[in-house]
């Protein structure tokens, strides 16, 4: 395994309903679009049996508009590895101009039931700390469909007809 810690890039298009009355994305945005890079950095780490975990702390700073159609890249890695929490560092992307946004996300590992925090588990310590990048996602342009870990609903629907990266406008 590579020596430094996971991480991922997902592919997002700002859509109309993430858009406020200035016509640029909001800021609630893009906690959206940070948890659904976590989501795929846990499921290629082979991690989304875990219970959901609680956010405890999250910052950003907003440094760029972002306006309808645009497509942004979400960068996310493990910063840190406590006990209990995990803490990530996130880029949102658009262009080479630098990033659009900027900030931390740290969730706590707890019981479904109860809420008390867990442990984390020694191979999870692992895989979060020395998986290196992990695959994103299937929208990028010459993406290999094959499925994650042999998962065939990890495969990508047809493309829809739309812009050369085949999301489509919303």
């Amino acid at each position: 395994m590579p020596a430094e810690p996971s991480s991922v890039s997902v592919l997002q298009r700002v859509e109309l309903c993430d858009t406020d009355v200035t016509g640029h994305y909001h800021h609630s945005t893009v906690i959206r679009w940070v948890e659904s890079a976590e989501q795929t950095l846990l499921h290629r780490l082979g991690l989304d049996h875990l219970p959901v975990m609680p956010r405890v702390n999250y910052t950003a700073s907003y440094r760029r508009r972002l306006w309808r159609h645009e497509v942004v890249e979400t960068l996310l890695r493990v910063e840190r590895l406590g006990r209990t929490s995990l803490s990530y560092e996130f880029e949102v992307r658009s262009g080479e101009d630098g990033p659009c946004v900027d900030g931390s996300l740290t969730v706590v590992k707890v019981a479904p039931f109860t809420g008390e925090p867990l442990v984390w588990e020694h191979e999870e310590r692992e895989l979060l700390l020395r998986s290196g990048n992990q695959e994103g996602d299937f929208l990028r342009p010459g993406a290999q469909l094959v499925p994650a870990d042999g998962d065939p609903s990890t495969l990508p629907m047809p493309r829809p007809a739309g812009d050369h990266w085949g999301i489509g406008f919303g």
